[in-house]
């Protein structure tokens, strides 16, 4: 059996889990340090919402779709008392603002090299999750000298490696959800929406507890929230053209590690990432689907700290 297979099968199960949903938890999506400050900073195009806290060599954490910044608490907590650690809102996500255009990821892994420039940061360690990880691969590719450690997270690379048998997965049908109507589709309806990946996508739907829908739900009712991840996703053709024109430069030679949820993306992470990495260890978050930072924050945690403590 194939990891292409093998992916498809724990998506599935993780739709039969969804099948089960639990009573919601009583949890809140953890808090930022009370040291952490916020800053908005200009780029080309777009102003990022930025969590910067800590001290120490920086590292730099990467949200997806379905999540903001607000995912990494746990994370920034963990890494703030040996890491100057920054946590952005990628461009048209939680509170940074939601320019038409440059959701292409290598515009946002520009956004993202100008907020290090703003906050006089050369080189960092970097986290990313889902549409993260495109951001950092784009990252990674034009600036190999700012990406120290590289921690990528249960999420393909458009255009590299099994892409386009994955787009075909029933289980993405988002990817290529659009058209004229989407958006008034979704319009008022962005929970029922946002539920449809918290359960399918998960191993355990209750770890996405009621809070943490809530908190998201909102984040992507506001204006012009939906309207930006239609076009994150939209944007994936030329991600996957522009993916093709940079592996085939060379392969980045950073230490990465590359974790898949056992019901998710698990070993296939590895696999994809050696592709275009030669330093890769392969890692897996047990009893967890895609949503790692929900489903399993401390052993998730504890695999991204140790990583980066690997000097």
């Amino acid at each position: 059996m194939n990891s292409l297979s093998v992916m498809a099968m724990n998506i599935a199960a993780g739709v039969v889990g969804a099948l089960t949903l639990a009573l919601p938890a009583s949890a809140e999506v953890a808090p930022f340090p009370p040291s952490f400050r916020i800053e908005d900073i200009q780029t080309d195009g777009a102003t990022i919402h930025v969590r910067v806290g800590g001290q120490g060599p920086a590292v730099v954490l990467l949200h997806g779709f379905g999540d903001s910044g607000d995912m990494w608490a746990p994370v920034a907590a963990a890494l703030m008392h040996d890491h100057s650690v920054v946590v952005p809102d990628l461009r048209g996500m939680g509170l940074s603002s939601h320019p038409e255009g440059g959701y292409d990821k290598k515009t946002q892994a520009r956004d993202i090299a100008q907020v290090m420039d703003k906050l006089k940061i050369e080189k960092a360690d970097f986290v990313s999750h889902d549409i993260g990880n495109m951001v950092g691969y784009a990252f990674a590719a034009q600036f190999p000298a700012r990406m120290t450690r590289w921690v990528i997270i249960d999420a393909p690379l458009p255009g590299i490696g099994p892409w386009d048998d994955i787009i075909r997965s029933p289980a993405l049908w988002h990817f290529n959800f659009r058209g004229p109507d989407v958006e008034r589709l979704v319009k008022g309806r962005e929970r029922i929406y946002l539920d449809r990946f918290w359960n399918e996508l998960s191993a355990t739907p209750a770890a996405i507890d009621e809070a943490t829908r809530q908190h998201y739900a909102r984040l992507y009712a506001r204006p012009g929230a939906m309207h930006s991840a239609f076009n994150q996703f939209a944007a994936f053709t030329q991600d996957s053209i522009d993916n093709k024109a940079l592996a085939a430069k060379g392969k980045l030679s950073m230490p990465v590690l590359a974790l898949g949820g056992d019901h998710s993306f698990g070993t296939q992470m590895g696999d994809i990432m050696r592709l275009v990495a030669t330093d890769v260890t392969t890692g897996v978050i047990a009893n967890s689907g895609h949503w790692v930072m929900e489903e399993q924050p401390k052993q998730t945690t504890a695999a991204i700290v140790n990583f980066l403590n690997k000097k």
